[in-house]
């Protein structure tokens, strides 16, 4: 008897553990929602870069890091998607663009830098969004107006500057571009 009690608390337990890490990781925004607006000046051209500059075009905000495996995984097919939509004539858009928004470590430029060389990221919006703690994520962008608790994250965001979508597979959003090419 003691044995199937103790059987159903760990259970309880190991479900309570995996519901509180999937609303603890859950994205802040969701489809429907105004994407939150930034304006950073710590980009790899030294320009200063605002969500808003990109109103009426399809955004695809990509948090990521240098130290993170599938982020760099993904990087070749986010070339791809660039090189495929990248000055298009949308019926819905003016253009695609990506922007990428790396979490990394204060004082790692060069390794940023170098990372955007190595693995030929070629679209031109590349923002580095300082962390003091990887364990947190406590950057300016990724955490305090996004909520990103993990890389990669992804937010799709349509012309109108909503969400579209929070991690979606590279099929669906290219489906979506896809389709609304003129």
């Amino acid at each position: 008897m003691l044995q199937k009690y103790g059987i159903l608390i760990i259970l309880g337990l190991v479900g309570l553990y995996y519901a509180g890490r999937y609303f603890y990781m859950k994205p802040k925004f969701d489809n429907g929602n105004a994407a939150p607006q930034f304006t950073t000046t710590k980009t790899l051209s030294g320009d200063k870069i605002a969500l808003a500059d990109f109103k009426g075009q399809y955004v695809l905000l990509d948090f990521w890091g240098t130290w993170c495996g599938p982020c760099r995984a993904e990087m070749p097919h986010l070339r791809d998607l660039n090189e495929k939509y990248s000055g298009k004539t949308f019926k819905n858009a003016a253009d695609f663009q990506i922007v990428s928004i790396a979490l990394e470590k204060e004082g790692t430029e060069s390794r940023w830098q170098k990372a955007i060389s190595t693995l030929k990221l070629n679209w031109q919006n590349h923002i580095f969004d300082g962390v003091s703690n990887f364990r947190f994520l406590d950057a300016k962008i990724a955490s305090d107006i996004y909520g990103v608790k993990e890389v990669p994250t992804k937010y799709f965001i349509n012309p109108g500057g909503f969400v579209i979508g929070v991690n979606m597979p590279m099929a669906d959003i290219e489906k979506i571009l896809q389709d609304d090419l003129k």
